[in-house]
């Protein structure tokens, strides 16, 4: 196939390497005849280092170069192309100039893709003489390595475009999964999940960003917490992004922006790009310091006694199990003991509901996330009437661990509802629901981009269905109760399925398959 590449920026490159290394001719052009040397070049040292480190042979490289045609005029006639790719900047008014102008240059049988990541495949479609012949095709940064592509159908695109680009997606070593044209479409509708909740708990002063990011980290097993990743971004970018979906869903509470972000941008706080955002960052080195925790100075011997809420009985016999095992004086009976601290398990409550309710001791109750870690850290909630010295101690006792292993790490933040660990995942999971109860994109697509273009250790929808659909919404019924904000609000999609005993993964019955012709 003969690909005509426009803009020969990060992506376009990226693309042009991708596609002339998968065996496909293209045509690499730019309004900026340096920045086609330039890509050309970087293209280049891409392969020399592939050929260095034995990922291809010289001539598989010389053959892909060879492939690589750098081309003077963007909107030269091209007989022989098949297929345009726009990677030029997010402007809704310079891209559908760039189509108008490649749509009098070539053939009406080339297919036309832009790269958007934010803008409308419709809109920018919509100024064509023909919008028949445009869809969008979403890589990701750096192409080569982001094996995932977003195909998203404008409202006028013809049916056959996409599963075109799929099969070409996929004959190139990529996975592709179709999304509906909405904003942010999916991996970035997606990824709003973790960063709006992560700076509503850090309105809420339950933690600082550093506590944030080593829970998700260490509980949750996400390679980089929320605040390190907004740093790597840019929050700038992640702002603008944020605030768009926001007012594309019109106003939707699940994906409500925080306050914080506005004054950070203005003061020119975009993280690892400006050496500083949520933490500062050396030139030398392009990763933040490891923030040191606290030593572990209480009394690990001190008496505790896990208390069960209601329904959270299985969760307070596990965390006893565990306490004992690591040695810890664990009380039995039907209450502490006057010098006893007690530990209560929270899910989507707080400890303060829980002394309350219970008639417990305030200046010693505290909360443990009973979420099962992906590392070796355990999560204490405090409310404002504990005692400090308490704390210190139910601290120690937490970072126990059975004999021949090193202690637990333990995070110490405010009590909130369902602690720092249960609000990321219900909004993570939340997000992806209301992506497949929208019909964006089939479930298997909404866990394969998420897990190939975020990182995460698995698909949202397939990380609530190991917690349960049932407890998934147990835990959003129990934060929206809880808090009375609506961002918690369960979604039908979790409800549905939680009480038809369906997994979030699975796509269905729809109303069509019901009137279809079965043979």
């Amino acid at each position: 196939m003969r690909i005509r590449i426009v803009g020969a920026g990060a992506m376009g490159r990226g693309i042009a390497q991708w596609a002339a290394t998968a065996g496909h001719t293209v045509e690499l052009c730019d309004v900026r005849a340096e920045a086609v040397t330039a890509a050309v070049d970087f293209v280049r040292s891409m392969l020399e280092r592939a050929v260095q480190k034995g990922r291809m042979s010289a001539e598989d490289s010389a053959a892909t170069l060879e492939r690589l045609i750098p081309l003077d005029d963007p909107w030269a006639q091209g007989p022989d192309v098949e297929l345009v790719v726009e990677a030029v900047r997010e402007d809704l008014d310079t891209k559908t100039e760039v189509f108008g102008r490649l749509e009098k240059a070539l053939p009406a049988t080339a297919v036309f893709a832009t790269n958007t990541s934010s803008l409308s495949v419709t809109r920018i479609a919509a100024a064509l003489e023909d919008p028949t012949r445009l869809a969008g095709l979403h890589f990701f940064n750096p192409v080569p390595l982001m094996k995932i592509v977003e195909i998203v159908p404008g409202a006028a695109t013809r049916p056959e475009i996409p599963s075109a680009l799929t099969a070409l997606v996929e004959s190139c070593g990529h996975r592709a999964v179709t999304v509906a044209d909405t904003p942010g479409f999916l991996v970035n509708h997606a990824g709003r999940g973790l960063v709006t909740e992560a700076l509503a708990l850090l309105e809420e002063t339950v933690g600082d960003p550093a506590d944030i990011d080593r829970i998700a980290r260490d509980v949750l097993g996400l390679r980089m917490g929320p605040f390190e990743l907004m740093d790597l971004t840019g929050l700038d970018v992640t702002a603008a992004v944020i605030d768009s979906i926001w007012q594309g869903f019109r106003y939707a509470d699940r994906l409500r922006p925080s306050y914080l972000t506005p004054n950070r941008v203005a003061a020119g706080l975009h993280g690892r790009k400006t050496g500083r955002g949520w933490y500062a960052y050396d030139p030398e080195a392009p990763a933040p310091a490891p923030a040191p925790e606290p030593p572990v100075t209480g009394d690990a011997d001190r008496p505790v006694y896990v208390h069960g809420t209601e329904g959270q009985d299985r969760d307070a016999a596990a965390l006893r199990t565990a306490l004992t095992a690591a040695g810890a004086v664990v009380e039995t009976g039907d209450g502490p003991s006057a010098d006893a601290l007690v530990l209560v398990p929270v899910w989507g409550t707080t400890v303060a509901a829980a002394v309350a309710g219970h008639g417990l001791p305030a200046e010693r109750t505290f909360g443990v996330d009973p979420l099962p870690a992906a590392g070796r850290r355990r999560v204490l909630a405090v409310t404002p009437a504990a005692d400090p010295a308490a704390a210190r101690d139910a601290r120690a006792v937490l970072a126990r661990a059975a004999q021949g292993e090193e202690p637990w790490a333990v995070s110490v933040v405010r009590d909130t509802a369902g602690s720092v660990a249960q609000r990321l995942l219900a909004s993570i999971v939340s997000v992806a629901a209301g992506i497949a109860e929208r019909s964006i994109a089939a479930p298997a697509d909404i866990d394969l981009a998420v897990t190939a273009g975020l990182g995460y250790p698995v698909g949202p929808l397939a990380w609530g269905d190991r917690i349960g659909a049932d407890r998934m919404l147990e835990l959003h019924r129990a934060l929206h109760r809880t808090t009375g904000d609506p961002r918690h609000r369960p979604s039908r999609w979790i409800t549905e399925r939680a009480q038809l005993g369906l997994a979030l993964t699975d796509p269905g019955t729809s109303p069509a398959a019901c009137t279809a012709d079965a043979t």
